[in-house]
């Protein structure tokens, strides 16, 4: 079987040449021979050096997913398998895997794919065209793998629902894949209990990454006075709430969210100390300012402010805004969370928009720790886009 051949300009592929996984437009000099958008291509470099094997899309701009970087090698069945086996192994060794995202996209050597795996559930979420057409296929391998340790699965929903399908020229797409199934499912993280809602709920339904975070807040909040700002299902709050605060406040401004929180503070029994309330975060905040109240425990978990490199100036603004706010509702000697999970929002412009906010009202930080994503979303080296997750915990002082 012949392949295309995506030949490089000269002097470009610096993200593939440095271990990244994508080749841009920009970067392509010619494509030789017949290829339909979504078909595996050979990469040679400007001189015809083999850079390995991928899938191309004309609608993306990110023209070249790379698969592999061994040009000889098939795109089949046993090498599906063997990159499945791989991300499931590595899970087994470095996370609970009851629940965990098991395939994360380019960082799991399989672009434009990431698969969540709730209890008994798994949530596919496919980006590229190239890795669409082998979805069905890597998830039978996947259950398979899995089977073969006594884990089954009894069900499997799409959310492929996200805007960034349109980039690639593809449609949205949500719904079952196989046979149908309750979309409501329980899980376990840290002690706690959640409903997850996989079929409407945000993404693939629940943020797993900030797994290990929730938990290291949990020594913080014995016995304290939590504020959970953008809480979503309420996964902070009843981290708090777990750890034995002595009262927690969570704000979303979804009421389908709130509604969640609540019904998952009743599944642990925490309704009395755990209360959640639809607001706009950078309204209350003032107003609870206002009030004269203080919190021993501020959490900050936006939504990412930035989803391109264009509205980074805003997004800076309203880290800055949102951590200022933070900041003056913490009691002296209290302590704040906050993170950020925009890629484009790197880890030195966050840490400076969080210098900046403490110098303005103030306040002096003691970094107590920085962490990042949990391990099931590995960060791979050289490609830029799998470290998104920035989380800061820091004891809030006034200046004397």
């Amino acid at each position: 079987m012949s392949f295309a051949v995506v030949n490089l300009k000269k002097g470009e592929g610096r993200t593939l040449k440095s271990g990244g996984a994508w080749v841009f437009d920009n970067e392509i000099e010619s494509v030789t021979g017949g290829f339909e958008d979504g078909d595996i291509v050979l990469v040679h470099d400007f001189d015809g050096y083999p850079m390995g094997r991928g899938f191309i899309n004309r609608h993306s701009k990110i023209r070249v997913r790379m698969m592999t970087r061994n040009i000889h090698q098939e795109i089949d069945t046993e090498f599906l398998r063997m990159r499945v086996k791989n991300a499931w192994d590595y899970r087994k060794k470095t996370v609970d895997t009851s629940s965990c995202r098991v395939i994360f996209g380019e960082a799991d050597f399989l672009p434009g794919l990431v698969v969540d795996k709730f209890s008994d559930v798994l949530v596919v979420q496919s980006l590229a065209l190239g890795i669409d057409r082998m979805k069905e296929e890597i998830i039978s391998l996947l259950k398979e793998a899995m089977a073969e340790d006594g884990v089954m699965i009894r069900g499997v929903y799409e959310r492929s629902d996200a805007k960034v399908r349109e980039q690639e020229g593809m449609e949205r797409a949500k719904g079952f894949i196989g046979e149908e199934f309750d979309t409501l499912v329980e899980i376990v993280e840290n002690g706690v209990k959640y409903q997850v809602d996989v079929k409407d709920g945000q993404k693939t339904g629940f943020f797993l990454d900030q797994k290990y975070n929730r938990q290291s807040i949990q020594k913080l909040c014995k016995g304290a006075k939590v504020l959970d700002c953008f809480t979503h299902t309420g996964s902070f709050a009843l981290n708090a709430g777990v750890a034995g605060a002595k009262s927690v406040l969570g704000v979303d401004a979804s009421q389908l969210g709130v509604d969640q929180a609540k019904e998952n503070a009743r599944l642990n029994g925490l309704e009395d100390t755990v209360k959640f309330v639809c607001e706009d975060v950078f309204e209350l905040l003032p107003r609870l300012e206002a009030e004269g109240e203080k919190y021993d425990v501020v959490i900050l978990d936006p939504p990412a402010f930035t989803k391109s490199r264009n509205s980074i100036k805003n997004a800076v603004k309203g880290y800055r805004e949102i951590n200022l706010r933070g900041m003056k509702l913490v009691k002296d000697g209290g302590y704040l969370a906050t993170c950020s999970c925009s890629h484009f929002m790197s880890y030195e412009l966050f840490t400076q928009t969080i210098g900046q906010a403490a110098r303005n009202v103030h306040k002096r930080l003691r970094q107590v720790e920085f962490r990042t994503q949990a391990p099931d979303h590995p960060i791979l080296w050289a490609a830029d886009e799998s470290y998104y997750l920035k989380f800061y915990i820091f004891q809030v002082v006034d200046e004397k």
